[in-house]
């Protein structure tokens, strides 16, 4: 029988709610309350810490074992030992030990209680029992977007990588980290953690045809956290430049290494990805560039001729004098883009024909069309 049932409700599920319940439960209230979303909002950023911690024991099946039989006060104030003759929720031995008093969490004792979470020791000579470590809502939150609990979902509005800066966008769930676990590098037992990995986000940044064939630099300023000596949330800009050749083809990646959030000791590495912005006439593919020129059907049997501009400026005669087939393309060569891998070589330039064909023709139109083409 459960004893009390506050984080059941905090969640928003019932007390024999499944585990995906509780996940679909935080994952919602999580995204609805975070601090990034809920500026200068405090009632907000206390929803969140208590639908973290909630989220931390009823997610773990001894936690929310022990929470059933004993409530949430018996886990706050340290754990006394189990009644007499009771091995403890769900068999565990031993009562539980208290490490320290760290600021968040449950408002059970009003703000600026503790807040805990704990790790159960198997048995043999260590004396069994429990143990708690210091862990807050951001971490908890960082380790669930890690673990593909936003199944790869967008996680827009929220303070990530970039934060106010001109890229905009939000990070993608496998990309949000949260750098908070960095302020405590030591296990409970003293062993330092494994160093992480660091994290890579990729970005893309948009250039026009005319940008990537004569070579552009953009200048990007990133808003980065970091964390100070005593484990203090910093916020500072990092500014950056981005040098595109000319000739560079979308997808080109510049890599730049430890300049993003700081995450459980390591820095973020950012890519940026060249995107290239649809142009008015031109289509790239590899080094030459190809234009659509719209013809009418009369145009089409008897002649036409259009003024065109290259990727450089230079103004084009294009013609035909029919009859032109859809099939039809002048090829211009050395006037397409510039090659990446020798500057001094371009690409053609390929122009082809849309023939627009009337919506309707008239009784006597079609008669004497009829008498005049074969």
């Amino acid at each position: 029988m459960v004893k009390e049932t506050t984080l059941y409700k905090t969640l928003g599920v019932s007390t024999d709610a499944t585990p995906e319940d509780i996940k679909k439960a935080y994952r919602k209230g999580a995204l609805k309350y975070h601090p990034d979303k809920n500026k200068n909002n405090p009632d907000a950023e206390q929803k969140f810490k208590d639908l973290s911690q909630a989220y931390d024991i009823l997610s773990d099946p001894e936690k929310r074992k022990i929470y059933d039989a004993y409530g949430l006060d018996f886990l706050l104030r340290g754990g006394t030992a189990p009644p007499p003759g009771d091995a403890g929720a769900g068999g565990f031995p031993g009562g539980f030990s208290r490490s320290g008093t760290f600021p968040g969490g449950f408002s059970t004792g009003g703000p600026g209680g503790p807040t805990f979470t704990f790790s159960t020791s198997g048995g043999g000579g260590g004396g069994g029992g429990f143990n708690f470590m210091p862990r807050n809502a951001e971490d908890i939150f960082s380790q669930f977007a890690r673990s593909g609990g936003f199944d790869g979902e967008s996680i827009p509005g929220l303070e990530s990588l970039f934060g106010g800066s001109p890229l905009g966008g939000g990070a993608r769930a496998s990309g949000f980290n949260n750098a908070g676990a960095s302020r405590f590098g030591a296990r409970a037992n003293g062993a330092r953690k494994p160093a992480a990995e660091a994290t890579v986000v990729e970005k893309n940044i948009p250039f026009s045809l005319e940008e990537l064939y004569s070579g552009a630099k953009k200048k990007l300023r990133v808003k980065r956290k970091t964390f100070d000596p005593q484990g203090r949330i910093q916020k500072e800009d990092k500014d950056l430049e981005i040098a595109v050749k000319p000739g560079m083809k979308a997808g080109s990646k510049f890599k730049f290494k430890g300049v993003g959030d700081e995450i459980e000791g390591t820095k973020q590495d950012l890519h940026f990805i060249i995107k290239e912005k649809p142009h008015e006439f031109f289509t790239r593919q590899d080094d030459d560039l190809i234009g659509t020129v719209n013809i009418t059907l009369r145009e089409a049997l008897t002649g036409w001729n259009r003024q065109v501009k290259t990727i450089d400026g230079k103004n084009l005669m294009v013609s035909h004098s029919g009859p032109t087939p859809p099939t039809w393309v002048e090829r211009f060569p050395g006037q397409g883009m510039v090659v990446s891998k020798d500057p001094s070589r371009r690409g053609d330039m390929l122009v082809k024909v849309n023939i627009e064909f009337p919506k309707s023709l008239t009784f006597d139109q079609k008669a004497k069309l009829k008498e005049i083409l074969p």
